[in-house]
């Protein structure tokens, strides 16, 4: 099921994307501006399918308190901001059905993600957990090696990615040479990822038959 046939059942791409981002977020309350960063949507656009989901009930209104990051002269600063914004309502009867839904046309580790990241660099490895496999515990989400990795490149892939499950993605990227010492180590954050259930989409390392 691809992304056209979320619009289709649920109306437009806006109101999916809406969707995935309350119902991964179960206990997250969102101030407007973050909803739309998140769904990097227009704001008329965001405000109206809000409207809709509130009067269906599946969520609502709340005053939220957070922490966020904003632009102060040259440098980003944490800033408190309180005001009104949205959370996912938990008493909505059919949240698990619709969740299941999102879940498995959303997520797909197999060779369409790993295309995803064709110009960020010589992918040498790149092992899919976490999210991608509803494994909600995983430290990690992506694992990236490669060489001359382009960290530009790859963060927009990840906010791509992001902006289109409505979550936020738990990755780690190595050159290399990096990851060979440290998977030589046993490092703790490798091995989190290799010895617990993943998909590993690209393997030019010789790792799952070593």
């Amino acid at each position: 099921m691809t992304i056209d046939t979320l619009t289709a059942l649920f109306g437009n791409l806006v109101k999916a994307r809406l969707l995935r981002m309350f119902l991964f977020n179960e206990t997250t309350p969102f101030l407007m501006r973050e909803v739309i960063l998140r769904t990097r949507s227009s704001a008329g656009t965001v405000k109206k399918e809000l409207n809709i989901l509130v009067k269906a009930n599946i969520i609502k209104k709340c005053k939220v308190s957070k922490d966020v990051e904003v632009v102060r002269g040259k440098k980003m600063v944490m800033k408190k901001i309180q005001g009104s914004g949205y959370i996912l309502n938990a008493k909505f009867p059919y949240l698990n059905p619709i969740k299941s839904l999102l879940t498995v046309t959303s997520l797909h580790a197999d060779e369409t993600l790993a295309k995803r990241f064709t110009n960020s660099g010589k992918i040498k490895l790149l092992v899919a957990a976490g999210i991608f496999i509803q494994n909600w515990d995983s430290r990690v989400d992506l694992l990236i090696v490669g060489d001359d990795l382009n960290l530009i490149k790859i963060e927009t892939v990840i906010k791509n990615i992001e902006s289109d499950i409505g979550k936020e993605i738990a990755y780690s990227a190595f050159e290399t040479q990096d990851f060979e010492y440290r998977y030589g180590i046993h490092d703790r954050l490798v091995r989190d990822v290799l010895d617990y259930q993943h998909v590993t989409l690209v393997d030019r390392l010789g790792i799952e038959i070593k």
